[in-house]
């Protein structure tokens, strides 16, 4: 068996080929010669939200409330893998909260939702750990 040398150096490329051979595919067939590598890149992008925690992508992004209003940041689209099965799904979700001492940033919000979303997810877990990374970043600020 003649495997690209990209393959061999790469275990989910390694691992989408010997899938692709189970499901009775040809991976050297034209269409399918550089599915493994693709699939790699693919899986790397989509589950890339273990390489940050929300203080990465938030930054200085925390700034003195203004005001006692709502924050609400609506139709933020998000994908995701479910764990389950690690088939993507995919929705809109609005983040509200009542600012205290400190507010976040608008643009940081879905920069948050896209942290956890690019992880294996189930909706249930995906909310709250977007509702204790606002909670948690706000009150570390607060306490600064």
């Amino acid at each position: 068996m003649n495997m690209p040398v990209e393959t061999l150096s790469d275990p989910l490329a390694t691992y989408a080929r010997a899938m692709l051979e189970h499901l009775g595919e040809d991976p050297r067939r034209p269409g399918l010669a550089d599915t493994p590598k693709r699939f790699a890149g693919a899986m790397r992008f989509l589950t890339s939200g273990y390489e940050a925690e929300p203080e990465d992508v938030v930054g200085s992004g925390i700034f003195d409330a203004e005001g006692d209003g709502v924050v609400l940041v609506r139709d933020i689209e998000f994908h995701s893998l479910c764990e389950h099965h690690m088939l993507p799904f995919f929705g809109k979700v609005h983040v509200a909260y009542l600012p205290g001492e400190k507010i976040i940033g608008l643009s940081k919000i879905p920069r948050i939702v896209d942290l956890y979303a690019r992880r294996l997810q189930v909706q249930e877990r995906i909310t709250e750990q977007v509702a204790d990374a606002l909670m948690k970043l706000l009150e570390q600020s607060r306490l600064k």
